[in-house]
């Protein structure tokens, strides 16, 4: 299946069976050890055509409009492995709503529903958040140190940037789940002390 973009003001479902289906989310960031909403089960999953990257200012949650912090997102081209999320079907209007308020905040994200595939084999459709990168707050951050002072200097309204970037390498490296990056970016905050 090709990504398809979503339209967040789509409700999902007409009516009928189809809404009672369990329905998938990706998550490659702070979804993965703080996703939020309730779900049936959690997998390791792959998602094919998209890597994580730290490319997004975080001028809400993990930074200031004064000093942003630097956040994931998913950009075209690569893989990612991240946490396939299996929600039940009735709750699915509520988690969409939840996940729109909390990633769309201010639009730097694309809704997508896209293929992933599970460590036995499966394949799901699955929502997730990609970066847009003709937004503002996206960022091209070429500098290692910069990426490494940038989130090692920012908080924001959901705690230090610093956090962010460690709790998702301790979750990713818990599931067995290697990324060059994150793990160099989480190596260099741990050397200097956050």
């Amino acid at each position: 299946m090709a990504d398809e973009r979503i339209d967040p003001t789509m409700t999902g479902g007409s009516g009928g069976a189809c809404e009672e289906a369990d329905f998938w989310v990706f998550a490659y960031g702070s979804l993965i050890w703080n996703p939020g909403f309730p779900y049936r089960s959690r997998e390791p999953a792959k998602l094919a055509g998209y890597h994580r990257r730290y490319c997004i200012r975080s001028q809400i949650y993990r930074g200031t409009p004064e000093t942003p912090g630097l956040v994931l997102g998913l950009h075209a081209g690569g893989q990612c492995e991240g946490v396939g999320y299996r929600v039940a079907g009735a709750l699915k209007a509520a988690t969409m709503q939840y996940l729109r308020e909390r990633e769309l905040i201010t639009s730097v994200y694309t809704e997508t529903l896209v293929a992933i595939e599970t460590r036995d084999g499966a394949r799901h459709d699955a929502y997730t958040y990609v970066a847009d990168p003709g937004h503002e707050q996206y960022v091209e951050m070429a500098d290692f140190q910069r990426v490494v002072d940038t989130i090692a200097s920012a908080s924001g309204s959901a705690g230090p940037n610093y956090e962010y970037a460690i709790n998702t390498w301790s979750n990713l490296a818990g599931l067995g789940i290697r990324d060059p990056l994150v793990e160099r970016v989480a190596d260099a905050l741990r050397r200097r002390g956050g």
